[in-house]
């Protein structure tokens, strides 16, 4: 029902953006400009799930080894404890949990492309559980959270994006986003685990919760000690290393339990085709309605009335020519990325804006997008308070963001 209004919503101040502009600037132009933008959004929205469905088709289908060898039990089991408090409603040892913790993992290590299909395998193994199949469950609104909160150790995109623009150092953002999106997780379980009533002094879930953050201080500790180029190729090591030994393994497990490996990899390939193919209307729906909302020139609005608020207050308003890329943020990740890039062109890449939205761009994940896609994909219709709490923890992450630039490069 949220996502209606909003989806609703976009259509209307498009709407009455354009009227505005016709009657007051004479611009009739603007008519076309957003309807050329739907055009094209509904076109990307399409392209992008094609593109998907090739990744989908891999990872279900490396899923599903993983599953009938055994792997994924094994991960459920390993994070049981305190999976198993902050959710409660899914049972120990369900493969639910193993798909979760390795979506989060993916997550963790700034690996979109996996992570997708592992978190629309964690959903369906929710909706088995999920006795109302319309309305998200308690499990699946933490799990959205998670993901929109959306934990970053190593932001290899950004990093990459900073590099190809000639960032004299492009991992300098590496400390300031790893704890901004630490914040926006914590508050954002934080809030969740209030609204769902669960035990936060819990031992299992404060020794995991600090078992995390000493983590976290090692591995900034330890990169701290590295040159620029030898951090960027370690992370950059890091991350595939572990994503190829996952694959590697699921495969050995496969082969320890005799199955029959390419068969179970043509299963789960052929679920991650199905679930491609059913969330373009999603997508095409959300992703239109962002594309001609930015097409009728509110975002310019927002930010100017913003910088004008700010600057009579008396304070610092460089940050407000990086807030699209935080208002865009939980709407579409192209389109923040394009943001951020924006600003790079714009101000230069090692400037305090550029840095600005590097932080917030990897201080969250695109709640939007998640919710149309995770939801889409198992039928969910009713997404109960799921909306509000992402946002908080986007704003909470877009917030922590604009702090820690300032501290680190202001």
């Amino acid at each position: 029902m949220v996502l209606n209004y909003i989806w609703i919503g976009f259509f209307l101040l498009a709407f009455i953006f354009a009227l505005g502009e016709t009657i007051f600037n004479g611009n009739i132009d603007i008519w076309t400009t957003i309807m050329n933008s739907s055009f094209d959004s509904a076109k990307t929205a399409f392209e992008l799930s094609l593109g998907l469905t090739g990744v989908l088709s891999l990872w279900m289908g490396v899923m599903k080894i993983g599953e009938k060898g055994g792997m994924i039990p094994f991960f459920g089991r390993l994070v049981s404890p305190l999976f198993s408090r902050l959710f409660p409603g899914i049972p120990k040892g369900h493969p639910a949990m193993g798909a979760i913790f390795m979506n989060v993992s993916a997550n963790m290590l700034g690996l979109d492309n996996a992570a997708t299909p592992l978190g629309l395998k964690a959903m369906q193994h929710m909706q088995d559980l999920n006795t109302k199949k319309d309305t998200a469950t308690d499990a699946m609104l933490m799990f959205l959270v998670l993901n929109a909160s959306g934990l970053i150790l190593i932001p290899i995109g950004i990093m990459t994006y900073r590099a190809s623009c000639g960032a004299a150092n492009p991992t300098d953002v590496f400390v300031p986003i790893m704890i901004a999106s630490f914040i926006s997780n914590f508050v954002g379980i934080l809030a969740l685990c209030l609204k769902q009533r669960i035990n936060l002094f819990d031992r299992v879930i404060l020794s995991w919760l600090v078992g995390i953050m000493a983590v976290i201080v090692g591995i900034v500790w330890y990169f701290s000690t590295l040159s620029a180029d030898e951090m960027q190729r370690y992370s950059s090591f890091f991350a595939n290393f572990l994503l190829l030994s996952v694959i590697v393994g699921f495969i050995a497990a496969g082969m320890r339990k005799k199955i029959n490996l390419y068969d179970s990899f043509i299963e789960g390939a052929k679920d991650g085709f199905k679930t491609a193919v059913m969330i373009i209307p999603y997508l095409v729906a959300i992703l239109v309605a962002i594309g001609m909302f930015r097409a009728c020139g509110a975002m310019e609005l927002i930010t100017g009335a913003v910088s004008s608020l700010v600057d009579s207050m008396g304070f610092d308003s460089q940050w407000v020519e990086a807030l699209p890329t935080a208002l865009m943020k939980p709407l579409s990740g192209t389109g923040s990325r394009g943001m951020m890039v924006d600003a790079i062109n714009t101000f230069g890449v090692d400037s305090l804006i550029a840095r600005i939205a590097g932080c917030i761009q990897g201080s969250t994940d695109t709640t939007f997008y998640i919710l149309a896609v995770y939801f889409g994909s198992v039928g969910i219709t009713k997404t109960r308070y799921a909306v509000p709490f992402a946002l908080l923890a986007d704003v909470v992450g877009s917030i922590a963001g604009i702090a820690v630039a300032y501290f680190f490069f202001g």
